[in-house]
């Protein structure tokens, strides 16, 4: 049997050393060490990887290293919901979010023109930017053709962003389809609206891409999920997958727990009673912040990788 171990602090000590010593320390700590073995364990077996994540993330840092992840070719496939799409466009036209704190009068934030998530701010003029550009970029999509699925219309728009910290640029750029099921649960979805008042004949096909990730996947390949927080992100993943089999390997990272009956809290064992994890699926559950579990997680799994000669180039 393993034993408890103290946590010693050493000059230099490297992310990786860091997490490596977790898997002794306790807690949501082993949980943080497992999850780093099963996210290798799915790449060193070449599963297809989902990533599943909501807006908030998106609203904060980790925005620009989701377009990392996929520039270094780590997930297949994305799934999240309709705000970390209008978000990562806003940051694309160089819109900036301001740090606030979770006891900001939200009155008198509301009568500037601020929008509060968390302890973050989003400004009405970003909105605004935001839906100037897609205007643009729905019209020259409209050119090309009348209906198209959503990954297809968020892979046509990420050709027209040049941000190469955005995650719909990066994962167009190296052909990672982003799924998007609740699609106009949002701004975003508020300017398709308008913009089929002007052009009833466009149509964006949610359903077609139920088809696509479907078919996209068989019972004879590994399958792999990284699922930060819940929402239809998660369960898009995981329903699609049970469909042929369901995930070999799984990591959820969540604040949310199991007491609610919510699929944010869900475990993974529950998943198994649905054949969303198979039964012998290899799998980890972190709860807390992704703001902190998931950099340490991944930052560990990627100098893992490098030592490995696993992880992709940077191109």
């Amino acid at each position: 049997m393993k034993k408890v171990k103290d946590f010693f602090w050493r000059p230099e000590m490297s992310v990786e050393e860091c997490v490596d010593s977790f898997g002794s320390l306790g807690y949501q700590a082993i949980e943080l060490s497992e999850a780093v073995n099963v996210v290798l364990k799915m790449k060193r077996s070449g599963a297809k990887i989902f990533l599943t994540f909501t807006s908030n993330m998106v609203t904060s840092g980790l925005r620009g290293f989701f377009a990392q992840l996929c520039k270094l070719k780590i997930p297949n496939i994305l799934v999240t919901t309709s705000g970390s799409v209008e978000e990562d466009i806003m940051k694309s036209l160089g819109e900036e979010f301001e740090l606030s704190n979770f006891y900001a009068d939200d009155i008198a934030l509301h009568e500037k023109g601020e929008n509060r998530v968390g302890n973050l701010l989003i400004r009405n003029e970003s909105y605004m930017k935001f839906e100037d550009e897609m205007n643009k970029y729905l019209e020259r999509i409209y050119e090309k053709t009348k209906r198209i699925s959503t990954s297809e219309l968020l892979k046509e728009i990420g050709l027209m962003i040049k941000d190469v910290n955005s995650i719909l640029y990066q994962a167009a750029k190296k052909n990672i389809p982003i799924y998007c099921p609740g699609i106009a649960d949002s701004s975003f979805g508020f300017q398709l609206y308008m913009f089929q008042q002007k052009h009833p004949d466009f149509i964006v096909d949610t359903i077609k891409d139920m088809e696509r990730v479907v078919t996209d996947l068989s019972f004879d390949e590994k399958k792999g999920l990284i699922s930060l927080g819940g929402s239809t992100s998660k369960h898009y993943a995981i329903f699609s997958a049970s469909l042929s089999g369901g995930f070999d390997y799984a990591v959820y990272m969540t604040t949310s727990h199991a007491s609610s009956g919510s699929l944010s809290g869900a475990t993974t064992q529950e998943a198994k009673s649905w054949g969303k994890l198979k039964d012998d699926a290899e799998a980890a559950t972190v709860n807390g912040d992704v703001c902190i579990t998931f950099p340490l997680m991944m930052c560990s799994v990627l100098d893992k990788l490098k030592k490995e000669g696993l992880k992709n180039d940077t191109s």
